[in-house]
């Protein structure tokens, strides 16, 4: 026999690297894997990160965390290497001022500008602190010393468009789409406060450059994005940069980056004189114009969606809860009659109405207006939670409405909407109510620096409303469209306005 009989049939390269490589893939997922096997979540959300992109997809991550909560515990694994809890001690430990947590990558996808951070999407712990400096006497109004009168200017236009195009009577119906409406008040009063003048919303009762109709679409893909990181990082890269939305835009998202790049620059230019707004504080304390900029953009579109949801979520669970609506409109009504409430109220009477107060809480309670994750970096030598170790890398998030509705602090009815809670929890249980309340806004080194602009909207906007005109729903049986997409993007609310 020749020796080319015995010759073994060996398999080709091709098929021993498909092997390998599947080797090493099975490898790598099983060490994943294993990583943080010892925490309990949905099944298939140890081995990849569909299960967080599908809900993000779906609008309904923040409903998905609270029910993986309330199945698996206070810390749960929803990614490969990605948990979130319920715990409020657990969200204040990682947000404190000398917290060895940082921010994860999850927060790369919030660059409104690929070339540079803001300080939402800021990971740098000493150049967030040093930003932060410079921009809070901006936001606490002690340099903007007009930022009540501008709240007020707005409410006044919000009131007179109601009054001039959508209010019904027995002979005429008018229907307003509230959720429109409060955008263009939320976004007429922030732009008001960082530029000195309004986007003009309002007075044109349209959306000015398509702004909200692009930015319903864009905020979700930002959603998707921050779930997949490295995705967010290849489109920032200068390969994609000119497939992002642009200042030379005529419409959207790019529109609006134009509009506020040229006043910031009118801002900086040497003629300019000195303004006692958001921008004019903001320069002084050493700000660049392309820090100034990128700051002023993101003012817009955080500081519009968040409040704009607020107001939204009040206005329709106190439609759909008479008692509430008829407290909150007597108290207001009692209030004027005494002489304790100024036309229109000023934030420090606001502040005496304790019904108002509570229905505030309860509608910041019952919608977290900012309901991501927020996933925050396990330090270096990992940690210890609830007798569980951490390693050091791992993400670990928030899970808002498991903690904003856990009946264990707020009591047996935690998803319903009811400001009385506020009144009648003795002092022991207020304080810890009131303490994970305070989380909506963060805590800490990532307190909201907005959270003093937002309160005083609150204060005025329902009394002013309330005040002039009786509200209804239009549609009962679905009264809005939601959809999550870290922040609630509320759609067709429409109500019936007559005057009162």
């Amino acid at each position: 026999m020749g020796a080319s009989e015995y010759t073994v049939d060996l398999p080709g390269k091709g098929v021993l690297i498909a092997g390998a490589l599947i080797a090493v893939f099975l490898v790598h997922t099983l060490s994943v894997w294993y990583r943080l096997s010892h925490i309990p979540g949905p099944p298939w959300a140890a081995l990849s990160k569909y299960w967080m992109v599908k809900e993000a997809l779906k609008g309904q991550q923040p409903v998905a965390f609270q029910q993986a909560t309330n199945q698996y515990g206070t810390l749960v694994r929803v990614g490969p290497n990605e948990l979130i809890t319920d715990d409020p001690e657990l969200m204040r430990k990682m947000m404190a001022v000398r917290s060895p947590y940082t921010r994860g990558p999850w927060y790369t996808a919030m660059r409104f500008d690929p070339a540079r951070d803001n300080l939402f999407s800021m990971r740098d712990e000493d150049e967030h602190t040093k930003l932060r400096l410079k921009m809070a006497f901006g936001y606490s109004g002690k340099e903007n010393l007009s930022m009540e009168a501008t709240i007020e200017n707005n409410i006044a236009k919000l009131i007179n468009l109601i009054e001039t195009k959508y209010l019904s009577t027995e002979r005429q119906y008018r229907p307003m789409d509230f959720a429109l409406k409060t955008q263009f008040f939320t976004l007429d009063v922030i732009s008001d406060l960082a530029f000195g003048k309004p986007f003009g919303y309002i007075d044109q009762d349209s959306d000015v450059f398509d702004y909200i109709k692009i930015t319903s679409s864009l905020i979700p893909a930002l959603t998707v994005l921050s779930n997949i990181p490295s995705l967010a990082k290849v489109l920032h890269s200068r390969l994609f940069r000119s497939s992002l939305p642009k200042a030379t835009d005529k419409l959207g998202f790019g529109a609006l980056i134009g509009v506020t790049k040229s006043v910031v620059a009118s801002r900086y230019h040497p003629s300019a004189s000195a303004e006692s707004d958001m921008l004019g504080s903001f320069i002084r304390h050493g700000l660049t114009e392309e820090e100034a900029a990128g700051e002023a953009l993101l003012q817009v579109i955080a500081g519009s969606d968040t409040s704009a949801t607020t107001i939204r979520t009040v206005m329709l669970s106190l439609q759909s809860n008479p008692i509430a609506y008829r407290k909150l409109q007597s108290e207001i009504d009692d209030a004027i009659a005494s002489g304790k409430v100024s036309s229109p109220i000023k934030d420090s009477e606001a502040r005496q109405l304790p019904y108002l107060q509570a229905v505030i809480k309860e509608g910041l309670r019952v919608l977290p207006p900012a309901s991501g994750p927020f996933f925050k970096t396990v330090p270096e030598g990992g940690d210890v939670i609830n007798g569980l170790f951490v390693p050091a890398g791992t993400q670990i998030g928030s899970s808002p409405l498991a903690i904003h509705h856990s009946k264990k602090i707020f009591g047996d009815d935690a998803e319903t909407f009811r400001p009385e809670r506020w009144l009648e929890a003795d002092e022991e249980r207020l304080a810890v109510m009131t303490s994970t309340l305070d989380l909506v806004f963060h805590y800490g080194k990532y307190m909201c620096l907005g959270k003093p602009v937002a309160m005083m909207e609150f204060n005025k906007i329902f009394v002013e409303l309330l005040r002039r005109f009786d509200f209804s729903i239009v549609n009962p049986q679905k009264p809005a469209k939601f959809f999550n997409a870290g922040i609630w993007i509320m759609e067709d609310f429409w109500v019936r306005v007559t005057k009162r």
